[in-house]
């Protein structure tokens, strides 16, 4: 069902208010000199006063139906006191809702049925030349400050809506970045560890029969690096969950902290049962980096010595951490396998993957620089700077020497 607009019940209100109390002053007041007030004074009482319900959707037609009302009241030689009120309200409507000039030109209708009132009660010249203008002036000020008001409020809205729609798409983006963020983490998490999983059970399938001790310690690191896969993805999970993400003391602190640089060791450790050797050397002062900066070196790590695992036969890494004071380099590289006469890079991820864009993407969300290629030497390596915006050193921190 369509509603009623509240100005046009207003409005209706005002109608069948000014007909009833123009007819009951009529009926109560009786000055000498004029005609009674009969059956024809209620009847055009009520015509000039319930044009005004139509004010909101034709402001100009009821406008000229109550002036004319009023004026044929005034030609049968009614009181002119009465009735003079609704031709005014209906020349503010008509300000309210059109155009200055349209306004203008109809107040001209308005001011001569008024002056024919101050004729008609034998006022002086002066006082209904006065009435004649002051009276469509002030309601045309009235009608036009609403108007003002009207065209604001329907800016408001307007701009109220933009905005609205503008928060709405923030939202979608943000929404749209978080499910990005968590599909890199799980990109990442699931190819480490699955490749690591993978390798270390063809290696146990492949030696099962004749060296049980290597295929025990390979199927030893098959479920080490699965219960690290499900524990990552649990906090990765528990992101989503608002009750999971900070501890029961309302700390905020996360229960499960991301891995950072300072867990680059443990991956080497998981990658030596690979028969990867990764060899890992810090330079300059330790420093605690911002969760951001952190967690990207430690994924950059990861995903390098992933591609090692998954596109180099048995070789060598080399993790380098280098702290500065406005920057930290993370430089991991290995040594290549041989085909033929060349070199064939292992780090480097198949070109339809993509780790190395998911690389890229890390270092430049958080402020940094990644170059990858091979090595004139051999090899491939993967470079990682990232600004340090970090905290204060941290004290006893081992120094690797030179990478």
């Amino acid at each position: 069902m369509r509603s009623v607009p509240v100005q046009q019940i207003v409005y209706a209100a005002l109608a069948g208010g000014v007909a009833v109390s123009g007819s009951v002053a009529g009926h109560e007041y009786h000055p000498e000199g004029w005609a009674p007030f009969d059956t024809w004074a209620y009847l055009l009482t009520c015509l000039v006063a319930l044009p005004l319900a139509l004010c909101h959707s034709a402001p100009v037609a009821a406008l000229v139906v109550s002036c004319s009302a009023y004026a044929g009241y005034l030609a049968l030689d009614y009181q002119p006191s009465l009735n003079w009120w609704a031709p005014m309200i209906a020349l503010v409507s008509v300000a309210a809702v059109r155009a200055p000039r349209v306004a203008l030109a109809w107040s001209s209708l308005t001011g001569a049925v008024i002056m024919y009132s101050g004729v008609s009660g034998r006022l002086p010249t002066l006082l209904i030349l006065a009435q004649g203008i002051l009276i469509p002036a002030i309601a045309l000020a009235f009608g036009h400050a609403m108007r003002l008001v009207t065209e604001r409020n329907r800016q408001l809205r307007r701009l109220s809506a933009q905005l609205a729609r503008e928060q709405a798409a923030h939202a979608r983006n943000a929404v749209l970045g978080e499910r990005v963020r968590i599909a890199r983490e799980l990109h990442d998490v699931v190819a480490h560890h699955l490749s690591a999983i993978s390798v270390q059970a063809g290696l146990a399938a492949y030696v099962f029969d004749t060296d049980g001790t290597t295929a025990r310690s390979a199927l030893s690191a098959v479920a080490s690096s699965s219960r690290e896969a499900l524990d990552e993805l649990r906090r990765l999970l528990s992101m989503l969950r608002v009750d999971d993400v900070c501890d029961e003391q309302g700390g905020g602190a996360p229960r499960h902290a991301p891995p950072g640089l300072s867990r680059v060791g443990e991956l080497a450790e998981r990658l030596k049962a690979a028969d990867v050797s990764v060899t890992v050397r810090t330079r300059g002062v330790a420093r605690k980096l911002a969760l951001g900066p952190d967690l990207c070196a430690y994924r950059v790590v990861q995903e390098a010595l992933t591609n090692v695992v998954k596109h180099a036969a048995p070789t060598s890494a080399y993790v380098h951490i280098t702290y500065e004071p406005d920057r930290v380099t993370v430089a991991v590289r290995d040594n290549g396998r041989t085909r033929g006469d060349g070199h064939e890079p292992a780090i480097s991820a198949p070109k339809s993957g993509y780790g190395l864009i998911g690389m890229q993407e890390r270092a430049n969300l958080c402020g940094g620089s990644l170059s990858a290629g091979p090595r004139r030497e051999g090899g491939y390596e993967v470079r990682l700077t990232l600004p340090n915006s970090a905290a204060p050193p941290v004290p006893d921190a081992p120094d690797g020497g030179e990478p």
